[in-house]
C-alpha cells in the first residue's frame, strides 16, 4: 500500500503545498514576474476561485487565480502527470476568466487581457524546451496578431535549452523538479529562497497541519464518489444494451456504495440475458443493511 504522504513529505508539486505557497501575494508576484519578463507592482490571489483549504469548498481543485493592477487575469496550474488536451484545458480556463468578466457587465473593449501558465513536471510537447509561449496569430503572415488578449504558457522542467531563456527561469524549474532532500538545497535564486522560506513556515504551522488534513480527507471522499459513480455507471451502460432500466432498480443501484458489490453487479450485467433476470440475481445485493 502506497505511504500517504504528511505535510512533510509535500514539495512544491504537490498541490496543497503549491497552493498555499502562491496564495501568498510576494511569492505569486515574484512568480509571476520572472515568468513573463516584465514587473508587476500588485497581485490579488482570488481565494474564492483558488485552491481552498475549507470543507464548504469541497470539489475546489488548484487554480491559483490572481489579478494585477491591470486587472490583467492569470491562472496558475501545476501539472506532474501528463495530460491529453493541454490546449484544450487552456482554452477553457480563458474562457473561464472572460466570462466572469462578461458577467459583470463589461464590454468586449474592455475585457481583461488573460495569462493560463502551466507548469509541467515533463515536457509537453517534446521539443526540449523549458518555455512554450502560444498567442492568436495570423496563419498566412504571423506579423499580423489577433491581439485578443490571451496568452498561455506551458514551463517544462525537461527543457534543455538554457542558453535561450532567463537563467532563473531554469534555477526555479529545477527547484520545482526536485525531491525532497535537493530541494531544500541552496539554488542560489532569491525567488526560490523565498519559495523555501514560505514553505518551511507552512510545515511549522499548525493550522496549516490542519488544512492539509482536511484537504486530503476531501480528496479521498472525492475519489470514492468518483469510482462508484463509474462502477454504477457501467452496469447502467450494459443494462441499457437490453431495454429500460426500471426506475427503482436504477436508484436502488445508485444508492449502493459498496464498491465490491457494484464490481459483482458490472460482471452480473455483462453476463444477463434480460434487465429482469437481472434485477432477480442482484436482489441479495441491493438489501439494505440498515
Amino acid at each position: 500500500m502506497k505511504k500517504r504522504k504528511t505535510l512533510q513529505d509535500l514539495t512544491i508539486k504537490d498541490n496543497f503545498l503549491f497552493g498555499a505557497v502562491m496564495s501568498v501575494e510576494e511569492n505569486c508576484r515574484g512568480f509571476l514576474a520572472m515568468v513573463l519578463g516584465f514587473p508587476i507592482a500588485r497581485v490579488v490571489v482570488s481565494k474564492e476561485k483558488s485552491i481552498v483549504y475549507h470543507p464548504e469548498y469541497k470539489g475546489v481543485r488548484l487554480d491559483i487565480y490572481a489579478e494585477d493592477e491591470h486587472r490583467t487575469h492569470y491562472n496558475v496550474e501545476m501539472q506532474v502527470q501528463k495530460k491529453n488536451a493541454l490546449g484544450k484545458r487552456s482554452r477553457y480556463y480563458h474562457s473561464q476568466m472572460v466570462m466572469e468578466a462578461l458577467a459583470s457587465g463589461e464590454d468586449y473593449e474592455t475585457m481583461p487581457d488573460t495569462f493560463v501558465i502551466f507548469i509541467c513536471d515533463y515536457d509537453p510537447f517534446g521539443e526540449h524546451l523549458y518555455c512554450y509561449t502560444f498567442g492568436n496569430e495570423c496563419k498566412e503572415n504571423k506579423r499580423v496578431k489577433l491581439d485578443d488578449g490571451s496568452c498561455t504558457i506551458f514551463l517544462s522542467t525537461k527543457g534543455e535549452n538554457e542558453e535561450e531563456v532567463p537563467p532563473e527561469l531554469v534555477r526555479f524549474l529545477k527547484f520545482v523538479t526536485a525531491d525532497l532532500e535537493e530541494s531544500e538545497g541552496d539554488f542560489q535564486d532569491e525567488l526560490v529562497k523565498q519559495f523555501q522560506e514560505t514553505i518551511r513556515n507552512i510545515k511549522t504551522d499548525r493550522k496549516m497541519g490542519e488544512r492539509y488534513m482536511i484537504f486530503e480527507e476531501m480528496l479521498r471522499e472525492e475519489k470514492q464518489e468518483g469510482r462508484l459513480e463509474a462502477r454504477q455507471e457501467a452496469v447502467f451502460d450494459l443494462l441499457e444494451d437490453l431495454g429500460e432500466i426500471p426506475v427503482e432498480l436504477r436508484d436502488r443501484i445508485e444508492n449502493l456504495e459498496d464498491i465490491g458489490k457494484l464490481k459483482i453487479l458490472i460482471k452480473m450485467a455483462a453476463k444477463t440475458d434480460s434487465i429482469a433476470d437481472f434485477a432477480n440475481e442482484v436482489e441479495p445485493y441491493l438489501i439494505s443493511e440498515d
